[in-house]
């Protein structure tokens, strides 16, 4: 390897050498960027290499990589790591400029377009193009170094010892239950968690994450409210975590393994009673912005339906924002603007779970009702196509106790002005009989900074019911109460967030920007949605 990256840079006036790694997402998000800035500098002397160091990625796996985004430019496995300690290679993606004299004169992040949950719709710095540039001029690289964006290399390998803490006797059932339901084949995390193999090589990613309070996803501030969603691990959850890495993360004895857990065709549910597909498989286009598609079918409903439980799974995940099942009134053509937030049945999210409760609390679906699909799709620059879908799970009409509806507050008459570090928006909304809340979830876009809901009673008394002190777009969740929360008649629940419109906010799309309320990303909203129901209601 070594000796073709040597023979390669001797021909070209200068190499660029990527750092990159198959199942990251961010060097998923570069791959077809790198294409592109390749072929900018293709006959311009400059030659591309692409590195993979990480020991859990495989040749076939490399191979797949560079098939799925058309790299043309070589691809190496560097068995070893040999070459990421010879360079001091730490993430992927990491690119590395070297001169015809084989001298690194960049080393950082490609650009500033993808961070760590981030995404602009263009780079506003283009440090690896610059660098390139000044090269070619004979001039002086600026930024000769920056901080690379991406995840750590997967370094560490399999370890024999069977003493103390271990993977098969302490770390795997915290998997199990904090991590697979996402981090398991066919499934939205972006590497699977189910094999000490595989778990050792991103050991020290999750240990990253886990420190930095990134996953699993959780915003709720503990001092208001509980939660039986609560993802957080506990303290000595953490601990044992940081003692396995501490002790070279040892597999242990693979009888201590816990039994793995069990779940119904990829659903995280109970086995479905339906599962609704798309009528269409739609193509989304590689670049673009593109408009929330809506599709429509009649199922044929004769009869009421109540449901208990809901999941909506993307077909392509890469370019599925949020897809949302709901049904059409009969009587009613085509939706309204409302229907897919009050008419809600299922929807999809990142970090939003499965919706399921008790078989007496159900959501009706009026007979003769019409079901559709609203999809939020974002190009990531290669055409594809999608076929999202959405299961159901049905309570017998005679257990069904209590229904179960969507309540909403939102404000859309705002202006965030430009530059803005902490703008508040305010929401309300008023319950006119008492009523019983299960869930909350908050939502905001990029500028999205906090959230908070409380409770203003008839009495006079105030009660914070939810308060999200760090938002994160990314991980839209539903708040679920561990017990249903009684709001009296004239209970009043006040929303506020507080959205940041400044540079420092580094997901924000443009500080430059006065926002206003709208679909895209870039755009703004404030709503705040309950699950609810009638508190002296009994159906049965």
């Amino acid at each position: 390897h070594r000796d073709l990256h040597l023979s390669i840079r001797r021909q070209r006036q200068m190499c660029i050498r990527d750092s990159l790694g198959t199942e990251c997402p961010l060097a998923k998000l570069y791959g077809q960027k790198l294409v592109e800035i390749e072929k900018q500098f293709a006959d311009r002397g400059v030659q591309f290499i692409g590195i993979n160091s990480n020991q859990q990625d495989t040749l076939q796996e490399l191979a797949g990589y560079g098939t799925k985004f058309g790299i043309k430019f070589p691809l190496l496995k560097d068995a070893g790591a040999k070459v990421a300690d010879q360079f001091g290679a730490t993430r992927t993606p990491e690119a590395f400029v070297l001169d015809r004299e084989r001298v690194i004169r960049y080393q950082g992040r490609i650009d500033d377009q993808y961070g760590v949950g981030s995404a602009r719709n263009q780079a506003t710095k283009t440090e690896l193009m610059d660098a390139v540039e000044a090269l070619l001029e004979g001039k002086p690289v600026e930024a000769a170094v920056t901080q690379p964006v991406g995840c750590l290399l997967g370094r560490r390998t399999p370890s024999e010892s069977t003493g103390g803490v271990t993977y098969a006797k302490d770390v795997a059932p915290i998997l199990q239950n904090r991590c697979v339901s996402c981090h398991r084949e066919g499934q939205i995390g972006p590497f699977t968690l189910t094999e000490y193999d595989n778990v050792v090589a991103w050991a020290d990613m999750c240990l990253e994450v886990i420190d930095d309070g990134r996953m699993p996803p959780w915003g709720a501030n503990p001092a208001h409210g509980e939660f039986a969603n609560d993802a957080r691990l506990t303290s000595a959850e953490k601990e044992i975590f940081h003692a396995w890495i501490d002790a070279g993360a040892p597999e242990g004895d693979p009888n201590d393994l816990p039994p793995p857990r069990q779940f119904v065709d990829g659903w995280r549910m109970p086995k479905p009673d339906a599962v609704y597909k798309m009528p269409e498989e739609y193509v989304v286009p590689a670049n673009g912005t593109v408009p929330y598609k809506y599709f429509i079918w009649d199922p044929g409903f004769t009869e009421d339906k109540w449901v208990y439980g809901a999941e909506a799974r993307p077909g392509n995940p890469e370019v599925v924002h949020h897809l949302i099942l709901f049904y059409i009134p009969p009587g009613q053509e085509k939706p309204r603007p409302e229907d897919p937030l009050f008419n809600a049945i299922a929807a999809f999210a990142p970090g939003m779970p499965a919706a399921v409760g008790p078989e007496e609390y159900a959501l009706r679906i009026p007979a003769g009702s019409k079901l559709a699909f609203q999809v939020h799709y974002t190009p990531n620059g290669k055409e594809t196509t999608d076929l999202s879908e959405a299961a159901v799970v049905f309570s017998d009409p005679k257990k069904v106790q209590k229904e179960v509806r969507i309540a909403a507050a939102l404000n859309f008459k705002f202006l965030i002005p430009p530059f803005h570090p902490n703008y508040p928006i305010a929401a309300e909304k008023k319950f006119k009989e008492d009523t019983l809340l299960f869930t909350m979830t908050p939502h905001m876009h990029y500028r999205g900074k906090a959230f908070r809901f409380t409770a203003h009673y008839p009495d006079g008394k105030e009660e914070i019911l939810l308060d999200v002190p760090r938002y994160d777009f990314n991980w839209q969740i539903i708040y679920l109460l561990k017990q249903p929360k009684l709001l009296p008649a004239g209970t009043v629940v006040k929303l506020e967030g507080h959205f940041d419109n400044s540079a420092d906010n580094p997901l924000n799309p443009d500080p430059t920007q006065m926002v206003r309320w709208g679909d895209q990303t870039w755009d703004e909203m404030m709503l705040g949605s309950m699950t609810v129901s009638p508190a002296n209601q009994d159906l049965r």
